[in-house]
């Protein structure tokens, strides 16, 4: 198992530094200029020379990558030569907008993604998993059609149409729930977890309507698909109880890609749920790389990019090592 992991991590380090180098490639040969966006509208071309040199764009492709590299194991100088400015670790550059380190620009806008992903994930995951299981269970009667057919209506519900929707509803017409607030991005605030729960419940059920239905349908055809085993139908002659038949062997025999499923879309999640924090007002990361592509904001637009790339790599690692505790036989992969 020891091996296992240090060869995923290997992985993991290796391939964080390819997407590093691509980002980071992509943005230099683009077709903004990153100068032109760091001095603002109103800019001459010898302003635009001299933040070229500030940004350290004079330097030849290489250089400019290492030393971007170098923020991410210690602290760096940045700016113009003889104005230097020390940029703590890690240092992912400037805001071109605030001048804010990027780094505070990714604490201050974490906190709300989080906040979406926790309960999205947790809500579709236990409806989604429930909800397939209880339809296996009940194939063919009218319980199994009723799960069935809510999920093919929730599969071809997008965040934009649900989010609207919810917000029309419970906010706009029956004033359930507030909007939501950017005051509140965690449970431990001074609002409390009651306050916390209202200002995100919407976005959880947005994304909950949509992932539960695609989590309702594979879990259904997996279990089905378990259940008509030679080991379950050899744990039914043993004489074994109908839940230890169906939890302990059928269970952990048919949640495997469940596991896939869910560490890739928590992965993709925390890497910024765009169009729901965009719908909800939520200044999370997906809020922010929008705000920050729109404006030419290209440290902040690479960061998140490279940040989101991280999560997505990282939850793949876990999905592995979730997937060899449960199968031994992936190890030898």
């Amino acid at each position: 198992m020891f091996g296992f992991i240090v060869r995923r991590v290997t992985a993991v380090v290796i391939l964080l530094l390819v997407v590093s180098f691509v980002t980071f490639a992509l943005f230099q040969i683009g077709p903004a200029d990153p100068a032109a966006a760091a001095c603002g509208q109103e800019c001459t071309p010898e302003r635009i020379e001299q933040a070229r040199v500030a940004l350290g764009m004079d330097q030849p492709f290489l250089v400019q990558y290492f030393a971007y590299l170098s923020g991410f194991f210690g602290d760096r100088l940045i700016g113009a030569p003889g104005a230097e400015q020390v940029c703590a670790w890690p240092c992912l550059g400037k805001s071109f907008q605030t001048n804010e380190n990027v780094t505070d620009v990714i604490a201050r806008a974490l906190p709300y993604t989080i906040s979406i992903a926790i309960g999205a994930v947790v809500l579709w995951t236990v409806a989604g998993v429930g909800l397939g299981l209880l339809a296996a269970l009940r194939k063919g009667r009218a319980t199994d059609k009723l799960i069935v057919g809510a999920a093919s209506v929730g599969v071809s519900l997008p965040v934009p149409v649900t989010g609207l929707l919810l917000l029309l509803i419970f906010v706009s017409t029956l004033h359930w729930l507030p909007f939501t607030s950017n005051q509140i991005s965690s449970p431990f605030g001074p609002a409390g977890p009651g306050a916390w729960i209202a200002n995100y419940l919407l976005p959880w059920v947005a994304l909950a309507i949509l992932f539960s239905a695609q989590y309702i349908r594979i879990t259904r055809n997996n279990m089905i698909e378990t259940f008509g085993e030679d080991f379950m139908r050899t744990a039914r002659a043993k004489g074994l109880g109908r839940r230890e038949i169906t939890f302990t062997h059928g269970v952990r025999a048919g949640i495997t890609p469940i596991i896939t499923m869910l560490g890739l879309d928590i992965g993709a999640l925390l890497g910024g749920a765009v169009l729901t924090e965009q719908i909800f007002s939520v200044p999370g990361l997906g809020f922010t790389a929008v705000r920050a592509a729109t404006s030419g904001d290209l440290p902040v637009t690479m960061s998140i990019t490279m940040l989101a790339a991280f999560f997505i790599i990282t939850a793949n690692v876990i999905v592995d090592l979730v997937y060899a505790s449960v199968d031994p036989r992936v190890r030898v992969n």
